[in-house]
């Protein structure tokens, strides 16, 4: 007889753990935006929003800063529908706003082997920006397979494939208000 697996609610009783709560969540964009607007004060930021994992973190974030701020997106492909990467990163999208001279933020939901941020930093030189930071909420450290560390890092988690909070597995749990691990039978396709 074959066992039948749950059905995923694409809820937070999917999580077997929660490892960064709404509340925690909140208060460290409000620290990171702070420490983002005195390195940058009376200046002109340029915040490049990593699609689609970071869309939620940039949106709460740019309404705390306190500076003159842009927004412009960029597209990078690496997961698709896995829980691991399976090939090198794909600048998928060019940005709409002139960075030559200006000041830029790159922010990305998470850093874990490195290599997408290191392609898009590495794309984003190429335009001459006078300077380029990087900021992410999630920091995997223990996957870093490529030198590079984020100039603003929210949380450094474990090596664990997480969801919420904009970061999603197939494109669910993105609306989720945490950050938690997928129960191991909610890994899978359906």
């Amino acid at each position: 007889m074959e066992t039948l697996q749950p059905k995923p609610s694409f809820s937070e009783s999917d999580l077997e753990t929660i490892l960064v709560s709404k509340e925690q969540i909140d208060q460290r964009i409000k620290s990171l935006a702070s420490e983002i607007s005195t390195q940058f004060a009376d200046e002109d930021l340029t915040v490049v929003c990593v699609l689609s994992g970071a869309l939620v973190f940039t949106a709460d974030l740019i309404r705390k800063l306190n500076v003159p701020t842009r927004l412009d997106c960029i597209r990078a492909d690496s997961y698709g529908n896995a829980t691991e990467s399976s090939s090198p990163p794909r600048i998928a999208s060019a940005l709409k706003t002139d960075i030559a001279g200006k000041n830029v933020l790159v922010v990305d939901d998470i850093l874990d082997t490195g290599n997408t941020l290191s392609a898009i930093v590495d794309h984003l030189e190429e335009a001459k920006p006078a300077s380029l930071k990087t900021c992410v909420l999630l920091d995997k450290k223990e996957r870093r397979q490529v030198d590079i560390q984020a100039d603003f890092s929210g949380f450094d988690i474990p090596n664990a494939f997480v969801v919420g909070y904009g970061l999603d597995f197939a494109e669910h749990y993105r609306h989720l208000p945490c950050i938690g691990s997928l129960w191991p039978e909610f890994q899978i396709l359906r």
